[in-house]
């Protein structure tokens, strides 16, 4: 074998930095600092964001005091644990006058009576009582006994979004019965997402993944220049494994599923998730959904109601609204994903 000459190696070295330079060009750099974390609590839940290459003149202090607040402000609007908030105020509040609320409270209570109402009540902000009837509800303990018909019924006959009026000029609500019950931990955590996104965006930051609870939003790249890589995990209960990683950028990711909140009795399992339509846990083979869209709000709202919905409605409803959703169904061979048209393509 022949040693390359000094008019080789320069040759090779050359087309070494082409192409170095092509994938920088094409990519971004392959290796940056390490994401800049921030993280608390927040809604019973935890949160994280992560940043790459944030500019100097983001005031790293600051920026984490205004993403304080306004995970404080949602949480003082929006929280069923709190006496003192604004949706707490609203729900003891008696029914059939306008109450008046922040216009965020509205809108995002608007934003949940319509997708409540695309899919035809499986989700429903006022499904309180079911959900303490069945003792999933806070500070619930597993349940003793099955709640009987009756006591179901009477649940139910206090349950229904379409009791609730909402107006964003000036902002308030109404509910059309005084026991209407309105917890919006189904879709709160998701706004919230999107209103840190938007902080992060008015401060130059390009690059950054915001979770909170399971539910996040990401854009830009990671600190290998690539997007942000999140995994989907597997819905198996008795560990935490992943069912496929996804990469995403400029997009929200939500999931839903029925395989860590559940309790068996008699040999028959029940999840925590109830459908408001029978006051029953749901009983398909669907163990979880996820959905993509540029709203964190909407995906989280969408992936519980196509959970309730099941693996044939849910899948359908998801298709013809060109929803991009991965739903994990139970097959006696193990579990098998069915991806919507719109899911695959957003990824490629």
């Amino acid at each position: 074998m022949h040693k390359p000459t000094a008019r080789r190696l320069i040759w090779w070295c050359g087309l070494a930095a082409c192409v170095v330079a092509l994938v920088f060009a094409a990519r971004g750099p392959l290796f940056r600092t390490p994401p800049l974390t921030l993280s608390g609590q927040t809604m019973g839940t935890g949160y994280t964001i992560k940043m790459v290459g944030a500019p100097p003149s983001v005031d790293v202090a600051a920026l984490n005091s205004q993403v304080r607040q306004t995970l404080d402000r949602i949480e003082a609007r929006m929280s069923t644990y709190r006496a003192d908030s604004e949706l707490s105020r609203l729900n003891i509040h008696c029914g059939g006058e306008w109450f008046d609320v922040s216009l965020e409270t509205a809108r995002v209570i608007q934003s949940a009576t319509e997708i409540g109402r695309l899919t035809g009540g499986a989700f429903d902000v006022t499904v309180g009582p079911l959900v303490n009837l069945w003792n999933f509800g806070p500070g619930g303990n597993l349940p003793d006994r099955i709640p009987d018909d009756e006591q179901i019924a009477r649940a139910k006959s206090r349950v229904g979004f379409d009791a609730v009026e909402v107006r964003l000029s000036p902002p308030a609500v109404r509910k059309r019965r005084e026991d209407l019950y309105i917890d919006l931990s189904g879709i709160a955590k998701g706004y919230a997402v999107d209103q840190i996104a938007e902080r992060l965006d008015q401060s130059g930051v390009e690059d950054y993944l915001v979770e909170i609870g399971g539910e996040l939003r990401a854009t830009g790249h990671n600190h290998r220049g690539r997007p942000w890589q999140v995994a989907v995990e597997s819905p198996v209960a008795e560990e935490r494994s992943i069912q496929r990683v996804v990469a995403i950028e400029g997009l929200a990711m939500a999931t839903s599923g029925d395989y860590r909140n559940y309790f068996e009795k008699d040999g028959v399992r029940y999840s925590h998730i109830i459908d408001p339509r029978s006051g029953r846990p749901v009983a398909h083979r669907l163990a979880s959904v996820t959905v993509l869209s540029v709203s964190c709000t909407r995906a989280d709202a969408l992936a519980t109601a196509l959970l309730v919905l099941g693996p044939e409605a849910g899948y359908d409803l998801a298709l013809k609204e060109g929803i991009a959703a991965l739903f994990i169904v139970r097959s006696d061979a193990g579990f098998v994903e069915k991806a919507t048209p719109s899911f695959t393509e957003v990824l490629q």
